[in-house]
């Protein structure tokens, strides 16, 4: 890119944005709050959709069943912006007079990005694009299997000439007021284990006539944490986390059965591959020591997400241009996003927007959490990052 980037033109398309967005933001809040007290989880996220639909007040097309899209500007080459439907299964702790009160929550800000999409789309309606723009809304990103995946299968990147991909995350790991992009992998693959070891239950008095799972597992858990200090090279981020245990129904019988379920997550598919093949071997053989049978379960899950070197290289000037303050060191995790599955046959960018509520601390509030909710003026810096986002996809396209 030459140092001229960002030009003129795209300058101005950037100050059009704003002022577009700057103009919808009150609406944009209000649309935010009515889908923050109403919130569906993965696969029943209709009425989300519905709401988005008529806010839009424009043609738009079903996808992966409960998502859709929409598409402005003109034909050819377009860059898509990309926001998530569902809540989780959590009862919200906010105390806002516009919490949610059915059981489920927007506790990873998919309200703000949902608005956020929104408020891009309403700007970019009054504006002469340089490509496409398609704005996406798809389901299921907290499921397993996910949304994303079917949002590919039906084509529509290829139908829609879809160059990039772009998205914005709320997170409070980020200080407030910061962007974080960065180059390469930010988030990790997510694969999921199920461990059933099967013995021989009986009466808790006579263990001696029984062959307990209860230990064996006890055995394999503690085992399981020790496998990526040993298999995998220190410098790379990996991790095994076990979610539940479940055995037995009652204090004096030694059951028959004994599960467990975990998530592996790693930064190269390499190290994924080995933690695979390890789990099931030495949950097999540290069963079989102890006369018991170990079944191994892995279910694969979302790839690992790397942001685009030439789209990152490309948004971050567009960033500062647009006011925003682009982090010096950026923001990595273990956690994971289906956002990666477009990563597998487009350039992507997953932008880290701060909201500095998160303090690390073992008690704090940050994603996922029944008290988290993020400022209502975060709408604004995701909807600028996503714009700045697709004028970056856009220079990538050759349209700018």
């Amino acid at each position: 890119m030459t140092s001229a980037w960002p030009d003129s033109r795209t300058r101005s398309l950037v100050r059009q944005f704003i002022a577009g967005i700057d103009e919808v933001l009150p609406q944009a809040k209000a649309l935010r709050r009515a889908i923050h007290s109403d919130p569906y989880i993965g696969g029943a996220e209709q009425p989300t959709a519905d709401l988005l639909r008529s806010a839009l007040t424009r043609p738009t097309t079903p996808v992966a069943d409960t998502g859709f899209w929409t598409r402005l500007g003109p034909d050819g080459p377009s860059v898509a912006v990309r926001s998530e439907l569902d809540a989780l299964p959590l009862t919200e702790d906010t105390g806002v007079d516009w919490a949610s009160t059915n059981g489920a929550m927007h506790a990873c800000g998919h309200d703000v990005h949902m608005a956020a999409v929104w408020s891009v789309i309403k700007a970019a309606e009054k504006m002469d694009l340089p490509v496409g723009l398609l704005g996406i809304y798809q389901p299921r990103e907290e499921c397993n299997p996910s949304g994303a995946p079917d949002v590919l299968k039906t084509g529509l990147l290829d139908d829609q000439d879809v160059r990039s991909v772009v998205g914005a995350h709320v997170q409070p790991r980020v200080p407030e007021g910061l962007v974080s992009t960065g180059i390469g992998g930010v988030n990790a693959a997510a694969d999921a284990f199920d461990i059933i070891v099967r013995g021989h239950g009986g009466h808790g008095a006579y263990p001696h006539v029984t062959i307990d799972p209860v230990p064996v597992l006890a055995n394999i858990a503690s085992g399981l944490y020790e496998l990526v200090g040993r298999l995998i090279d220190p410098t790379h981020a990996a991790l095994i986390s076990i979610g539940r245990i479940e055995a037995g129904a009652t204090h004096n019988i030694i059951p028959d059965s004994a599960k467990l379920q975990g998530i592996i997550r790693t930064m190269h598919e390499a190290d994924r591959r080995v933690l695979h093949a390890e789990i099931r071997r030495f949950a097999e053989h540290t069963a079989a020591a102890r006369g018991t049978t170990a079944e191994v379960t892995l279910l694969r899950g979302d790839p690992v997400l790397a942001n685009d070197h030439d789209l990152v290289k490309t948004l971050d000037p567009v960033l500062h241009a647009a006011g925003l303050q682009v982090a010096a060191d950026p923001f990595r995790s273990l956690g994971a996003d289906d956002f990666s599955h477009f990563g597998q046959h487009v350039p992507i960018v997953m932008m880290f927007v701060g909201t500095g509520e998160d303090s690390g601390t073992r008690h704090d509030t940050g994603l996922h959490h029944a008290r988290y909710l993020p400022d209502e003026d975060t709408i604004r810096t995701v909807a600028i990052a996503l714009a700045s986002g697709y004028l970056a996809g856009a220079r990538l396209a050759g349209a700018l």
